[in-house]
């Protein structure tokens, strides 16, 4: 079946079906932005969409990214800005039509271009909140989000979103774009006209940027720091930030860790809840250690690489209290931070 389909460029209309799950964003809902629609589609199709994954990471490659310039970050009077841009419904506004362009300046493969065009128009889908369901309706824009396919579409769809100087860089992951800009002497021309061209590139791409959660953040350690101008997009200015969740990672603009520990801590004792549970259970110690390490652990271990190194002693200790209380219920040894740390 799958062969046929590509042979045909083909994809069977049960193939595209959907369901969509609205998945809250956060516990208070307040409109329908605060819903992120989840389609539900075939597992046989999951499969097929890993096949074509696999063969398009292998023609696309891995996107370059470059963050640095060597010599530039320590000169004097220089500091950096951080726009976080937000898109709205990004998944949901990708044009087939301009994807498929897109994918053969890629040099994907033309038949494979048409499958994937083929694949996101047409589809049939409907809504289903508990127990309504609403009526099917057929859509031919954007790629489902949750499916196989979709994060690395929408970052081929983006491809071409670069910057032409070298002291701004784009950093981008599935949908989360940040704009990186070195300011040196105080001349921000060039990442303010970088955002501009960012903006402009959205509106020939049917991008809408969301300047309600597009936030800035200014890293800037000079001395008698004066007052920088806000940066504006669209006519609304951007507010900025003290600190920014960026890929799970709570970064501070004194690039000090201690908001980031604090939620992994706050994160990781809530669960100690449930470790407390199922040793009321008697369950066997290998077993309370194995959910230690999925559960917990993983959330102390997040992206441990990054910040451990330069995190305060105080911060260090406030973890491992956190390891010693699991170690107390569960009853065994468990390895302490330092040592996973080490071992990453």
């Amino acid at each position: 079946v799958f062969n046929r389909s590509l042979e045909l460029c083909e994809v069977p209309a049960c193939f595209k079906r959907s369901t969509i799950i609205p998945i809250p964003k956060k516990p208070k809902i307040t409109g329908h932005n605060d819903y992120r629609p989840v389609a539900l589609m075939s597992v046989v199709m999951k499969s097929f969409e890993r096949l074509v994954l696999a063969y398009l990471k292998n023609i696309t490659g891995p996107p370059a990214v470059c963050l640095t310039r060597k010599q530039h970050q320590d000169k004097s009077g220089t500091y950096v800005r951080l726009l976080f841009v937000d898109f709205s419904s990004a998944f949901n506004t990708i044009i087939p039509t301009l994807l498929q362009t897109k994918l053969n300046q890629l040099s994907v493969p033309n038949s494979i271009c048409q499958w994937i065009t083929n694949f996101l128009t047409d589809r049939h889908q409907l809504v289903k909140l508990r127990k309504f369901t609403s009526y099917s309706c057929t859509t031919s824009t954007g790629a489902p989000q949750g499916c196989v396919l979709s994060p690395l579409l929408f970052s081929l769809y983006t491809n071409d979103c670069t910057s032409t100087d070298p002291s701004v860089k784009f950093l981008k992951f599935a949908d989360d774009t940040t704009v990186i800009g070195l300011i040196q002497d105080g001349d921000e021309s060039a990442y303010r006209q970088e955002i501009e061209q960012l903006a402009a590139w959205c509106s020939l791409n049917n991008l809408e940027l969301n300047t309600l959660k597009t936030v800035e953040m200014i890293v800037d350690f000079r001395r008698n720091t004066p007052a920088l101008p806000p940066l504006t997009i669209m006519n609304s200015t951007v507010p900025t930030v003290e600190s920014f969740r960026f890929l799970g990672t709570t970064i501070s603009q004194d690039l000090k860790w201690d908001t980031h520990i604090d939620a992994i801590i706050k994160k990781a004792q809530q669960r100690l809840y449930f470790l407390r549970q199922l040793r009321k259970f008697n369950l066997p110690k290998e077993l309370l250690t194995q959910f230690y390490s999925a559960v917990i652990e993983s959330v102390l271990c997040t992206s441990i690489t990054v910040w451990f190194g330069s995190a305060t002693k105080s911060d260090i200790k406030s973890l491992q209290r956190t390891v010693r209380t699991a170690e107390r219920i569960i009853g065994a040894p468990l390895p302490t931070l330092q040592e996973l740390y080490t071992s990453r």
